[in-house]
C-alpha cells in the first residue's frame, strides 16, 4: 500500500507538507510545491485517508442519504439527484437503505453521527407512529447539536429543513383530471394506511371525489411495492378507472389485469403517482403526477448544505400527466 510517507520522498517535500496538500489541512501550501505533491500521489496511486481528513477538519467531505428501499426507482431517482449535486460539491456519498424498518432509519443516523458525517439526508416518508417519529426526532436533535446538517424528503415531522411534496394536493388533481374524462366509478389501490405519503394520496383522492359529488372509491390496502399493487388489483369490483398510490403498484396492477385478460384501458383504466422514468416506455404509458424526483434530492441536499437556524420547508407541486393508460368514456 502507498502510504504518504511515500509520496512526500517523491515529491521531496516534508511529511507534514505532504498532509497539508493530501489530508485537508486548512493551512496554505505554495501552489509549487502543491503540484509536486499532487503529482507524486497521481503518479503512486495514493488515495488520501479519509478518516485523517475528519480528524484535521473536525468534519468529513461525507454525506450519508438514508432511503426506504433502493430497489425502488422513486428513492433511486431522488438519491441520484442528491449524489448528482454532491458531486459538484466534491462531496462523498454514503447510501443506506431501511427496508422501510423505523428502527434501522434511527441506527443510521446514530451511525452517521459517530462518523462525523457533513450531512444526513433522510428520504422516504414517515409513518403514523408517533412514539418512533419522537425518537427519531431526537437523534437528528443530538446531532445538529454536535454541528450535523439534516435534509429530508417527505413529511414535516422532524423539524429538519424538508422538500415536501404536495401528496394530497397531486392525488386531488388526479381525480378532477379522471373524473372529466367521464368517470365516475373508481378504486384506490391505497397501500399500507400508516405509511402517511400512502394515506395522504388516498386521502386526496377520496375528498376530490367527494367534492365533485361521485361516488366514494373502493380502497384496498396491501404494501406499498409492485406485488402489493399486484394482489390489490384484484378487488377492485366494477371500477372503471384503478388509482395507485403510486407507479410501481399500478405496475403491479397492470401485469395482473394482463395475466387475467383485462384489457388496459379498454376494460379498465389505470394511474399511478411519481412518474418514474423507468416507466415512460411502458405499454401502455401510464397516466400519473409527476414529480421532479432528480430535483427534489438535489434540492434536499441544498438545504442541507445551507441549513440555517430556522429550518426550511419547500412543498413540492406534482403535475397531472394523462396518457394511454386512461380513456375517455
Amino acid at each position: 500500500m502507498v502510504t504518504l510517507e511515500d509520496v512526500a520522498r517523491q515529491a521531496g517535500v516534508s511529511l507534514a507538507t505532504a498532509s497539508r496538500v493530501l489530508n485537508g489541512s486548512t493551512r496554505q501550501v505554495g501552489a509549487g510545491l502543491r503540484a509536486r505533491v499532487e503529482q507524486a500521489a497521481d503518479e503512486l496511486g495514493y488515495r488520501a485517508n479519509i478518516a485523517a481528513q475528519t480528524l484535521a477538519r473536525g468534519a468529513s467531505n461525507v454525506i450519508g442519504i438514508v432511503v426506504h428501499d433502493l430497489t425502488d426507482p422513486y428513492f433511486a431517482a431522488l438519491a441520484d439527484g442528491a449524489m448528482r449535486a454532491a458531486a459538484g460539491e466534491r462531496l462523498l456519498v454514503m447510501v443506506g437503505t431501511t427496508h422501510r424498518d423505523p428502527e434501522q432509519e434511527i441506527a443510521y443516523v446514530a451511525t452517521l453521527h459517530a462518523q462525523r458525517v457533513r450531512a444526513v439526508l433522510l428520504v422516504g416518508s414517515r409513518t403514523d407512529d408517533a412514539a418512533t417519529t419522537a425518537r427519531l426526532r431526537g437523534e437528528l436533535d443530538r446531532y445538529v447539536a454536535a454541528g450535523g446538517r439534516v435534509a429530508c424528503v417527505g413529511q414535516d415531522l422532524l423539524g429538519m429543513a424538508t422538500v415536501a411534496p404536495a401528496n394530497r394536493d397531486g392525488a386531488a388533481a388526479l381525480a378532477r383530471s379522471l373524473a372529466a374524462l367521464g368517470h365516475t366509478r373508481f378504486a384506490v389501490l391505497a397501500g399500507p394506511p400508516q405509511l402517511l405519503t400512502a394515506a395522504d394520496r388516498c386521502a386526496g383522492f377520496v375528498a376530490a371525489c367527494a367534492e365533485l359529488g361521485l361516488p366514494a372509491p373502493r380502497v384496498v390496502h396491501g404494501p406499498f411495492d409492485r406485488d402489493g399493487g399486484y394482489r390489490a388489483a384484484q378487488d377492485t369490483g366494477e371500477a372503471t378507472c384503478v388509482f395507485a398510490v403510486n407507479d410501481v403498484m399500478a405496475v403491479g396492477a397492470l401485469a395482473a389485469y394482463r395475466e387475467r385478460g383485462v384489457r388496459v384501458p379498454e376494460d379498465v383504466s389505470v394511474a399511478g403517482f411519481d412518474d418514474i422514468a423507468t416507466l415512460r416506455d411502458h405499454v401502455p404509458a401510464l397516466t400519473t403526477v409527476r414529480l421532479p424526483l432528480a430535483d427534489m434530492g438535489a434540492r434536499a441536499l441544498e438545504l442541507a448544505l445551507a441549513a440555517g437556524d430556522r429550518p426550511v420547508v419547500e412543498r413540492v407541486q406534482g403535475e397531472v400527466v394523462l396518457r394511454e393508460s386512461v380513456r375517455r368514456l
